[in-house]
């Protein structure tokens, strides 16, 4: 069961969220980039491959699914520290609302994903046990809406 709380949020904290909500964008895009590279590797024609134009990467390479983008998160988060600034489980449902959108084009025929600009991502996810034990987080909250106008 999700409920969705408007906050009002002092101006530390909503500078906290912008830069949350800036941190999931980057993980969806990058989510989105690893999708996009693995489809355009497998656009070209086998006898007329371009080695300019075309994305060259390994025919058994696997689909960059769901599961494989999440666990790379933890070694994300070593390579690239900003991540860590984010709860887990935030990051978390920025790659799965990315794989949903996939599974919209992938079967029921919406629009290609697209990548989100800054001030495009307007909401994050978090669980009620992780809004109880982040200090940032003011309520227990299980879906948390922050209008960015």
């Amino acid at each position: 069961m999700n409920y969705r709380y408007r906050i009002y949020p002092n101006i530390t904290q909503e500078q906290l969220l912008f830069e949350w909500m800036d941190v999931c964008r980057v993980a969806y895009n990058y989510g989105l980039r690893e999708i996009k590279d693995w489809c355009n590797s497998r656009k070209c024609m086998v006898d007329r491959c371009s080695i300019v134009h075309e994305y060259i990467m390994a025919a058994e390479g696997p689909f960059p699914s769901e599961v494989k983008q999440l666990n790379a998160l933890p070694f994300a988060k070593k390579v690239f520290p900003r991540l860590g600034e984010v709860p887990s489980q935030v990051l978390q449902q920025a790659i799965k609302q990315l794989h949903r959108a996939w599974d919209g084009f992938k079967k029921i025929g919406h629009g290609f994903p697209r990548f989100k600009k800054f001030g495009q991502f307007h909401f994050f996810v978090v669980s009620p046990v992780q809004a109880k034990s982040c200090a940032r987080a003011a309520h227990c909250i299980a879906q948390t809406w922050f209008d960015s106008n």
